[in-house]
């Protein structure tokens, strides 16, 4: 699952341009079902004001042909890419004032999990999904219950979330998302060579994972979001019924109704409830 970020308003201002991206992304996707007959690629668009399916391997006609290979093998793709920018574009035509848009992340990381579990319910064969961020928005922390709700249910199907941000500064979500499901988070340093990050980092199987020394962070961000104002935060109050975070001290629980009282709420550091996200 290769979840594709399509956000205009970030790739206008990125310094690696969109159509250089989306070459070097093809080429690797091409690289995967080389890899293995077996091998089945879905690519979900994930835009500013929605996400959807523009490519699945399994329905791709004369997949296992030989002239069914780059260019003819993603005509398709692109096709539906241009139709859903144009959709997506058409939903929402004003750029936010004062921050750069983020992607709904938190949309088709669900749309890949539904995915997965279908395949899963679907037959006999039971195979090694993974999924693959290819992010370069900053994150929405609007987004963050969602988000993490997406990630806890991955961790549960033992499903891994492999992050390749390529934006200017890293991305919280996606580095909590790849610790705690075990996936492999990459931020490349050149963005001129992606593909060979791709190709080394994120093809192998999970299997082969186990002998090589793949990457890691130095630190991960585990800071969340308030639940009042959105806002990523250092400190807070946490709800002691629900677990909710509100980044300033509230009378009542706007997500449970408690009433707090002066020993109910706990002042506390957003990093500590890193493994305990609220879940709806």
């Amino acid at each position: 699952m290769v979840l594709l970020d399509t956000n205009p308003f970030f790739w206008t201002t990125s310094s690696l341009p969109f159509s250089q991206f989306l070459a070097q992304v093809l080429a690797f996707l091409n690289s995967m079902l080389l890899l293995n007959q077996l091998n089945q690629v879905v690519v979900i668009a994930t835009g500013y004001n929605s996400c959807d399916y523009i490519y699945d391997s399994s329905s791709a006609p004369n997949h296992s042909s030989e002239d069914a290979r780059l260019p003819a093998l993603y005509s398709n793709l692109l096709q539906k890419l241009e139709e859903f920018m144009i959709r997506d574009e058409k939903l929402g035509k004003e750029e936010p004032r004062g921050k750069l848009a983020s992607s709904l992340l938190s949309g088709s990381l669900s749309m890949a999990l539904c995915y997965i579990q279908r395949v899963f319910r679907s037959g006999p064969l039971h195979p090694q999904p993974r999924i693959l961020c290819l992010q370069g928005s900053p994150d929405g922390p609007e987004q963050y219950v969602a988000v993490m709700n997406a990630i806890f249910s991955a961790q549960r199907s033992m499903v891994p979330i492999d992050s390749c941000y390529v934006g200017a500064h890293n991305s919280a979500f996606l580095q909590q998302a790849s610790y705690i499901t075990g996936g492999v988070y990459v931020k490349p340093q050149h963005l001129d060579g992606l593909f060979q990050y791709l190709v080394t980092v994120f093809a192998t199987d999970l299997h082969s994972r186990s002998f090589l020394q793949l990457p890691r962070p130095a630190g991960v961000d585990f800071r969340a979001s308030c639940f009042c104002h959105k806002m990523t935060i250092d400190m807070g109050y946490i709800c002691s019924v629900c677990l909710s975070i509100f980044c300033k001290h509230h009378k009542k629980c706007s997500t449970c109704g408690s009433v707090f009282g002066q020993a109910q709420s706990d002042n506390t550091s957003a990093s500590d409830r890193k493994r305990k996200a609220p879940e709806t």
